[in-house]
């Protein structure tokens, strides 16, 4: 009974091994899922959100200059030779010093050098500081500004997840397209392999020429050659498709898709109607550098106003003639009584200070104007960057109208050849058809099915970069 429970338990081990090997080693991809796993796995998109950590953090930092800023200071010093207290020497008794007439050549007038009176060798003092902005116009604006830090990280986050979009999308259509041509390339092989097959029989039997035969011949090597060197681009593809998603390369991937479905046209006017410069992330990106730069001049204006500070000081201290001393109770000082049994005495001082900022050699002024030209150069930037994003609408509408041509075209070809290969082999199979014919022809189907899969790799890649273009790539639930 105790073999059967471990028997039954091992096998419920291995069935959640087994089941949590499925959940975690898929290999083949549709673009939903090549796009999801890139999203989420990308190191420049891993970078973006630390950098949204980083502004929250600054945010969060730069309200925390406005709390009661608080320090403690505790310390002990030896004055192992106290420095001496010089005093006139006014003669008599009544002085501080005490009567020095005895003190050879010591005349009223002269600068006395006295042992210092007021002082022991060891004093400690245990001190707390407390500070606080009641006023700061460079705080108000720098809360302005580390907002708007932050809404810049996440701008440039979007930024970061169009382009990643962008090159997972076009590296995973070339390798779909790619895995097309690998099926075209197996369906050539085994028809011209048939061919070669028949034409080689009824060369055996006298009813074709041997140079028949070499013919077909030569074309099946070709496509064999072409094939193997497919394979190994078609390799290369899918490592870039690895690449951009951040998947290990050490593993197997493979895409899934349907090329009828993602060949699907999209109407270009929906696009021009609800165009707008703004659906651009590179465009929400140099808008919100112009409001840090706005208020990085505000700052620069608020440095010249008064600031008030509020600050307060608590502490205690003691003195001794000793290190051990300090730590001694009941100290008697001669003449100056008794220092109680805690011999820490309390000291306080509050206060508030204003900051008045009057004349500071024009600098700030200088700044200013540096500030404002840069300014002025973001605007500049603004324009190019609107010229340069009309270009790329109109050039990226234009690219897909033509692409979206060539691929009806290419692919009126690849029918008219296939049907025109046909039409030969069965010619020749029936003695009206040449065997040049029959090779002319299957030549010409393989250049217009390269042809149609490469009309159809530049559609997909012409509405990404419209997409792009019209800032369409990255959907709103992406871009949170």
């Amino acid at each position: 009974m105790q073999r059967l429970y471990i028997f039954i338990l091992c096998l419920l081990l291995s069935g959640w091994a087994t089941a949590q090997q499925t959940t975690t080693t898929q290999s083949t991809f549709t673009l939903e899922q090549c796009l999801q796993y890139a999203l989420e796995n990308s190191n420049s998109i891993k970078n973006s959100v630390i950098d949204q950590e980083i502004a929250k953090a600054k945010v969060k930092e730069t309200r925390g200059i406005g709390l009661p800023q608080i320090d403690g200071n505790f310390g002990i010093n030896d004055n192992t030779k106290l420095q001496r207290f010089f005093a006139t020497n006014t003669g008599g008794s009544g002085s501080f010093l005490g009567d020095l007439s005895s003190v050879p050549g010591l005349k009223v007038g002269d600068v006395v050098a006295a042992p210092n009176f007021f002082q022991l060798p060891v004093n400690s003092a245990a001190t707390i500081n407390i500070s606080q902005i009641l006023f700061n116009g460079s705080y108000l604006v720098g809360l302005q500004a580390s907002n708007t830090f932050k809404e810049l990280s996440l701008k440039q986050a979007v930024q970061t997840k169009e382009q990643t979009i962008d090159q997972t999308t076009k590296a995973f259509y070339s390798a779909l397209i790619n895995r097309e041509r690998m099926k075209l390339f197996t369906n050539n092989i085994n028809r011209v392999d048939s061919l070669l097959k028949n034409t080689t029989a009824l060369n055996t039997n006298g009813f074709a020429e041997g140079i028949d035969v070499d013919r077909i011949q030569v074309s099946l090597n070709n496509l064999i050659t072409e094939r193997d060197k497919f394979e190994r681009l078609q390799q290369l593809s899918i490592e870039l498709l690895k690449f951009q998603m951040n998947y290990p390369m050490d593993q197997t991937l493979d895409v899934q898709g349907d090329l009828s479905v993602l060949n699907s046209s999209v109407d270009v006017n929906n696009y021009l109607k609800d165009w707008d410069y703004k659906n651009r992330p590179d465009y929400q990106v140099l808008e919100t550098n112009r409001k840090l730069q706005t208020l990085t001049i505000r700052n620069k204006y608020a440095a010249g106003m008064p600031s008030l500070n509020a600050s307060a000081n608590f502490g205690y201290g003691t003195q001794s003639p000793t290190i051990g001393g300090l730590f001694s109770t009941n100290t008697n000082i001669e003449d100056y009584g008794t220092i109680g049994p805690d011999k820490w005495y309390g000291q306080s001082v509050i206060g508030v200070s204003l900051h008045v900022p009057i004349f500071s050699g024009l600098q700030r002024n200088y700044q200013i104007q540096q500030e404002k030209l840069n300014l002025q150069k973001i605007d500049n930037s603004f324009k190019i960057l609107k010229s340069s994003i009309d270009l790329s609408v109109k050039q990226s509408v234009t690219t897909y109208q033509n692409s979206l041509q060539a691929l009806e075209s290419q692919k009126r070809n690849m029918a008219l050849a296939e049907k025109i290969a046909k039409v030969t082999k069965i010619k020749y199979g029936q003695g009206v058809g040449s065997n040049i014919e029959v090779v002319d022809a299957e030549s010409a189907l393989k250049e217009s099915q390269i042809n149609y899969y490469s009309a159809l790799y530049d559609v997909l890649v012409a509405k990404v970069d419209m997409d792009k273009a019209f800032g369409k790539l990255v959907q709103p639930t992406q871009s949170k």
